[in-house]
């Protein structure tokens, strides 16, 4: 399960791991040759500290100093799981030896041997819980709870090992990846890109979000700009604020034109921006992601399902906490009926054409509730009581806008939710890579000459 580079380095590493496992384990099972000569407390103490500060911190390719102290904590767990089995053997065997005669020893020597083992494997779950984006929280609680139980607490090491390792492994190479083609900047489009993003969020500087994404486009030549509108209005409310700021963009950073990407109602907005105002002789290119062109179903079924009064004190509370957060104007209702059927039926009645612009869309389908983390997985069950599929929060008919359309539906049988579109929770999803998809969507941009 360890990771270990191809190529020449592939014997170094694996004689590394085998020395660090005989070195741990030695040092941890000497307690019985400490006690007849003290002196061997020092050499068995330097290999102990060594073992548990540099494995594998050398052996992963990576200028991520997060990175490398992750592989550290796989490769430590690994280590202390190994060690802890040889070593269990080896004081039952020290047992039946020892017992009666130096009960006293074998004793000490067990306690030695349990508070040396606990410390590599406190060192290894501390180096991992920090480090990992790929532990979620529920497979970390998992982990704390199977800790107490026999078999469980084996079960539950295992998967975090194989979790970490495998996170080290998928983004070491994407890092290899964004070295080897450095030089094309693939996402170097002509004009600089605008994420906008949907209803409930903000732009964050340290919670970005969308994820890991503009990151990698940047890495790859991208220049990016935020929206930074409010996180929940109307259609028109928020298609004004997209309006004006798309134009200040332009006029501050004399780039004649920019290329959006927005997401989920971000689509709607931009579209208002560009039907109904007057930005789209600013505008290359729009392209929407996971927004419901022709309404949500879910939008429908909490505004029918619930009562006026409840859908008023939840407006409120959301209003004066999004208040303190920066919204100078929040307006929850108003943003809710902006996703019904009706409210986008009738915004595609007074749809303008959008000359010059190239216009496309993106969506994508999850085909089950364990497809999507929370709150996603409990929406789904929502979605999915109406026809078509569903991304979660909005049904596959409603995706399709625009000169082209792209539907994502990855071979493995997860999926891909509407929050997994903007890398919400970070997760590297099997068969589908939302940042490389990014990359090759904006690279169609530069391609284009946009």
């Amino acid at each position: 399960m360890t990771i270990i580079p191809k190529g020449e380095t592939v014997l170094k590493n694996v004689m590394l791991y085998i020395l660090s496992l005989i070195g741990l384990t030695v040092s941890v099972n000497c307690f019985a040759a400490i006690y007849e000569n003290i002196y061997l407390l020092i050499p068995a103490l330097i290999v102990f500290v060594a073992v548990n500060a540099l494995a594998g911190m050398f052996t992963v390719k990576t200028d991520s100093v997060r990175l490398r102290v992750c592989h550290h904590g796989g490769i430590i767990l690994t280590l202390f799981a190994a060690s802890a089995v040889i070593s269990t053997a080896f004081h039952i065997y020290l047992g039946f030896v020892m017992i009666p005669d130096n009960a006293f020893v074998f004793i000490m020597s067990l306690l030695y041997f349990i508070t040396l083992e606990a410390i590599v494997f406190w060192n290894g779950i501390i180096s991992t819980y920090i480090t990992s984006v790929q532990l979620g929280i529920r497979q970390r609680v998992v982990g704390v709870i199977c800790g107490f139980f026999p078999i469980a607490n084996v079960i539950a090491l295992y998967f975090i090992i194989k979790t970490v390792l495998e996170e080290v492994r998928f983004e070491t190479e994407k890092e290899a990846l964004d070295k080897s083609r450095k030089e094309q900047r693939l996402c170097e489009t002509k004009y600089p890109l605008l994420l906008v993003h949907g209803v409930f969020f903000r732009d964050r500087k340290y919670f970005n979000y969308w994820g890991r994404i503009p990151r990698e486009l940047e890495i790859n030549g991208a220049k990016i700009f935020y929206g930074n509108h409010q996180s929940a209005s109307s259609v028109q409310y928020s298609g004004q604020e997209i309006a004006e700021r798309i134009k200040t963009l332009v006029k501050e950073t004399g780039c004649e034109k920019l290329n959006i990407i927005a997401h989920s109602k971000g689509g709607l907005d931009c579209r208002w921006a560009l039907e109904q105002l007057d930005a789209a002789p600013y505008v290359a290119s729009l392209t929407t992601v996971s927004s419901p062109h022709r309404g949500s179903n879910f939008a429908d079924y909490l505004l029918t399902k619930s009562s006026a009064e409840v859908q008023n004190k939840a407006a409120d509370m959301y209003n004066a906490a999004l208040h303190k957060f920066g919204d100078s104007n929040p307006d929850f209702l108003s943003a809710v009926n902006g996703l019904t059927s009706e409210a986008c039926e009738k915004m595609n009645e007074i749809s303008k054409p959008i000359e010059g612009v190239f216009c496309q869309s993106v969506g994508s389908v999850m085909p089950r509730a364990s497809g999507g983390r929370f709150p996603l997985n409990f929406s789904y069950m929502i979605s999915n009581s109406f026809p078509g599929e569903n991304d979660g929060l909005v049904n596959e008919g409603s995706f399709q806008w625009g000169e082209k359309y792209t539907l994502l539906r990855p071979a493995c049988g997860r999926g891909i939710s509407h929050g997994d579109m903007i890398d919400l929770n970070r997760e590297n999803i099997k068969g589908f890579d939302v940042r490389e998809f990014y990359v090759q969507l904006v690279n169609g941009l530069k391609e284009r000459g946009l």
